[in-house]
């Protein structure tokens, strides 16, 4: 265990942060977390369409959602480029850049104008076309990129800047535009369709057991080192999201949602407290015969209802092969057990949207799929964590307290 902590903080921890912190990796994050205020929408939403069931003729406000997650592949096809010439410290197209990213990736969801009229398919810019919007994105940072230093106007024109930036504009705007027309009118290729081609492999692999139990693991394992979970987060955010509006479709249509992994599944069921599930944790605190164990549950204990753990993973288990072993545990009995328990019909799958991730359990799972069977798997999850960090934390807390001796002799 001391090898694999060295090497993580020496070796794999460095090279993470660097990863983490490449302009292109870091903006397609910073972009999903820019857009997610936007989606949170619908989940106020979600809340609201309650009273639907129980007060007759209550106003449907379904429209939000169709505004706010309903076009967030748009959203981030337009913030993506923008973040990245941002990151880049390349602001000359910055503009000019969202504006371009956004109709790179209509064109490529297959819009067109027909009889005056625009039309697109509104799963293309819902959640469900998210890998197209990244792809298009990139695709334009990319063009605005290799044309950002150069100029038609040489360094002593006496045009304002605004005007020398804007006609330079022009260049790659028409190289996206000339690329994108060839790709989908000349050779008449299904972009949209090619690019979720390309990336169902990894959709595949992920909405599998395993792949949804080595994500969770890995989110808990890399936090365990003091590595946030959110270097994962466009992974699984993407994934999530394009699942979840696929399985609201399919309820929409009458039949029953198919896809397990997705980011409410992820919140509501194997981060109870937060990743690692770490609220029973926290209650178990309150039993320790450690001063120090027993405060930090009680100044805990409030942030782990609402699903904050930063205080309790950084105040005890980073670093602490005790407490760092039962946490990955969690994420992979967590996972497994949630995963079957929806494949076999036991829980329905997720098919509302609910982003907020801080309401307290089980009332986060409830609201993603209006079942109770949901927030019965929730309460067994929590018995399963706690006796998993119990025989451990029995003797973390038989250390903490020789220590405390010590130091009182």
């Amino acid at each position: 265990m001391k090898k694999i902590i060295s090497w993580m903080s020496e070796v794999f921890g460095p090279k993470a942060a660097k990863f983490a912190e490449n302009p292109w990796v870091a903006s397609v994050q910073e972009t999903m977390i820019s857009a997610i205020p936007v989606m949170i929408i619908s989940s106020f939403v979600t809340i609201i369409s309650i009273l639907n069931e129980y007060i007759e003729n209550f106003p449907d406000f379904s429209y939000l959602s169709s505004f706010t997650i309903g076009l967030s592949s748009l959203l981030v096809a337009y913030l993506l480029p923008t973040i990245v010439l941002e990151k880049l410290e390349l602001p000359k197209y910055r503009r000019q850049a969202g504006f371009m990213g956004a109709a790179s990736f209509l064109a490529m969801s297959n819009a067109s104008f027909e009889n005056g009229m625009f039309q697109v398919e509104a799963s293309h810019v819902s959640a469900s076309g998210m890998f197209v919007a990244i792809a298009a994105g990139l695709f334009t940072a990319y063009i605005m990129k290799l044309f950002s230093k150069n100029s038609i106007f040489g360094k002593d024109s006496k045009m304002p800047d605004f005007l020398v930036d804007s006609f330079d504009s022009m260049a790659p705007i028409m190289t996206i535009i000339v690329i994108v027309f060839i790709l989908c009118k000349v050779l008449k290729l299904d972009v949209y369709y090619l690019i979720s081609v390309a990336v169902s492999p990894l959709v595949n692999i992920i909405q599998s057991c395993f792949g949804m139990t080595l994500l969770v693991f890995l989110m808990s394992f890399f936090y365990s080192f003091g590595i946030s979970p959110w270097l994962l987060q466009p992974v699984y955010y993407t994934v999530g999201l394009d699942a979840l509006a696929k399985n609201a479709a399919l309820v929409a249509a009458g039949n029953k949602p198919v896809h397990v992994m997705t980011v409410e599944t992820i919140s509501g069921w194997t981060m109870i407290g937060g990743t690692g599930c770490t609220l029973t944790l926290c209650i178990l605190f309150f039993f320790c015969r450690s001063a120090k164990l027993k405060g930090l549950g009680k100044s805990c204990i409030v942030p782990s209802i609402f699903n904050i753990n930063e205080p309790i993973v950084y105040g005890a288990i980073v670093f602490n092969p005790l407490l760092m072993i039962p946490m990955w545990l969690n994420a992979i009995i967590t996972s497994v057990t949630t995963y079957l328990s929806m494949k076999a019909g036991l829980v329905t799958m997720p098919y509302r949207s609910f982003l907020l991730w801080y309401v307290p359990e089980p009332i986060l799972p409830f609201l993603t799929n209006y079942d109770f069977r949901g927030v019965i798997l929730v309460l067994i999850l929590m018995v399963i964590t706690a006796l998993i960090w119990y025989p451990f934390l029995l003797i973390y807390d038989r250390q903490c307290l020789k220590q405390e001796e010590k130091t009182t002799e």
